[in-house]
C-alpha cells in the first residue's frame, strides 16, 4: 500500500513539474526580433568592429501556424523560422521583444510595420551599409520598421568611424568594399546596438 502511494506521488509530482514547464515556456509574438550569429563572409568583420557575438538579425511574422523571419539579406525577404535557425552558427539564437510592446505593438502598429515592410521586400542588400532606402542592410530594416511603425528607436545610430576598425580582417573587408574611401561619417545602426538597447528584453536564448 505504501508503495503505492509514492508510486502514485511520483507520477502527479512529475505532472506537476511538465505542467509548470509548459506555463513558463516562451512564446513568440509577432514583432519580437531575432539575433544570430551569421555565417556569412562579412560576419567576422562585423563581430569584431562591434565587439559583439550577434551579426545579423531580422524580424519575427507568423502566418498560420509558421513563424516567419522578415529580413534583410539577398534579397530581403521573409524566411521560414527553422531555416533561419539552422542557418546561423551552431543553431544559436537570441529572441528580444520590446520592453513596452503590450502598449505599443497593437494590432494596427504589427499590421502597419508589416505593410511598411512591403517597400522593401525583393530590394537587393545593402553591402556598403549606406542610409538610403536604396539597398538596405539587416539591422537597417527593423531599426526603420520600429521607427516609422511604432515611433520607437532601437539602438543608438553611430557612424561608421564609431566602430572599431583596427583589426586586420576588419581592414580587408573594408578594402575590399570601399578601397582607399572610407565613408567614415556614413550613418549605421548595428545588430550589436539592438541588441545590447535597454529597451529590448530577453525572451529566448538557446
Amino acid at each position: 500500500m505504501q508503495c503505492n502511494y509514492f508510486h502514485h506521488l511520483i507520477i502527479v509530482l512529475m505532472t506537476l513539474v511538465v505542467v509548470d514547464c509548459g506555463q513558463q515556456e516562451p512564446q513568440l509574438k509577432n514583432g519580437d526580433i531575432i539575433f544570430h550569429e551569421s555565417t556569412s563572409s562579412q560576419s567576422m568583420a562585423i563581430q569584431l568592429a562591434t565587439n559583439s557575438r550577434y551579426s545579423h538579425m531580422g524580424i519575427l511574422y507568423q502566418d498560420g501556424d509558421r513563424w516567419l523571419v522578415y529580413e534583410a539579406i539577398q534579397p530581403v525577404k521573409l524566411t521560414p523560422l527553422d531555416k533561419w535557425i539552422a542557418r546561423g552558427k551552431d543553431g544559436h539564437y537570441v529572441v528580444k521583444r520590446l520592453k513596452t510592446s503590450e502598449k505599443v505593438l497593437k494590432p494596427d502598429v504589427l499590421k502597419k510595420m508589416r505593410q511598411l515592410g512591403e517597400k522593401y521586400r525583393g530590394k537587393n542588400y545593402d553591402l556598403y551599409f549606406e542610409w538610403s532606402d536604396e539597398r538596405i542592410y539587416c539591422s537597417e530594416l527593423v531599426w526603420k520598421l520600429y521607427k516609422e511603425a511604432a515611433g520607437i528607436e532601437i539602438g543608438k545610430l553611430e557612424r561608421l568611424s564609431d566602430f572599431d576598425l583596427s583589426h586586420p580582417q576588419v581592414k580587408a573587408k573594408l578594402t575590399e568594399r570601399y578601397g582607399n574611401n572610407l565613408p567614415l561619417d556614413e550613418k549605421v545602426i548595428s545588430p550589436a546596438a539592438m541588441f545590447n538597447s535597454p529597451k529590448l528584453k530577453t525572451i529566448i536564448s538557446r
